[in-house]
């Protein structure tokens, strides 16, 4: 079981703008955000949800290759509703929201490449 995951961006701002937009219909929003004067002078910010960052982003240098990352949604609306917020916010599709049954029959999941080119998902398990 993993406890959190980062990130390295390349564009805070730009990263920062895409995930509120992009997480927060799943219910994940900043938690915390560590200043470069704690880090040695890198921005850090851990996204969410009852108080426990698990999603951080942070700067440090350029993103060395592209990490896939999914994040669970309560239904399938809650998928959909990733979708299109994180498209808005700048999002490349990369795979619209719709059932992968080669996984299992009730895998419904969205895929979107983000600004620095990292394949995030939301994905619900539940029958429909």
């Amino acid at each position: 079981m993993l406890d959190h995951i980062g990130l390295t961006v390349s564009d805070f701002a730009r990263a920062r703008a895409f995930f509120d937009a992009a997480l927060a219909p799943l219910g994940i929003a900043k938690v915390m955000e560590v200043p470069p004067e704690l880090t040695g002078g890198q921005n850090h910010m851990g996204y969410g949800s009852e108080g426990r960052p698990y999603f951080w982003i942070g700067t440090g240098g350029p993103p060395t290759g592209r990490l896939h990352v999914a994040f669970a949604a309560g239904d399938r609306a809650k998928v959909d509703a990733f979708h299109a917020a994180a498209l808005a916010a700048g999002g490349a599709d990369n795979g619209p929201p719709g059932v992968r049954a080669h996984y299992h029959p009730n895998y419904y999941g969205a895929f979107v490449l983000d600004p620095d080119g990292h394949n995030i998902e939301a994905v619900c398990h539940a029958p429909q």
